[in-house]
């Protein structure tokens, strides 16, 4: 069997593009695994300073109890492409509103707000992937 290094790097870049830790690909005889380890406090990203940065500046402005996604996946922030949001910021919570869904192979999992309080800070985009235990929101 011939191995297809273009493929491979493809996917490699993958990894670095979506945020991924892990990517299958199949096809006919032919089934391909890339992953890295990593350190879950560290982003992803051509621009790591500038992430890391970001992310220690939003900390430090918003105080609050993080709520963190329980697995990793896709962030929705409604149930439905261009649906109501769940939550918005300044938006009052009660412990076990949903925050948002995150999918995980073809699995919406409701990540309810284990806090009662006010949405201080959404901390992902609608559709873009988390990680285990990443921050999504801060509530106080």
């Amino acid at each position: 069997m011939k191995i297809d290094k273009k493929l491979i790097k493809e996917l490699t870049g993958y990894l670095n593009e979506f945020n991924l830790t892990e990517l299958e690909y199949a096809d006919n005889d032919t089934k391909i695994k890339v992953s890295k380890a990593h350190n879950i406090n560290v982003p992803f990203n051509d621009n790591r300073n500038t992430q890391v940065k970001n992310d220690t500046t939003t900390n430090k402005k918003t105080s609050g109890n993080q709520v963190k996604s329980p697995i990793i996946g896709t962030a929705y922030l409604a149930p439905e492409p261009g649906g109501k949001k769940f939550t918005e910021v300044g938006k009052k919570i009660k412990k076990g509103d949903t925050v948002m869904i995150v999918e995980a192979m073809k699995t919406m999992n409701h990540v309810p707000s284990p806090f009662d309080g006010v949405v201080k800070e959404i901390c992902v985009e609608d559709g873009s992937p988390v990680e285990f235990d990443q921050i999504i929101a801060i509530v106080s």
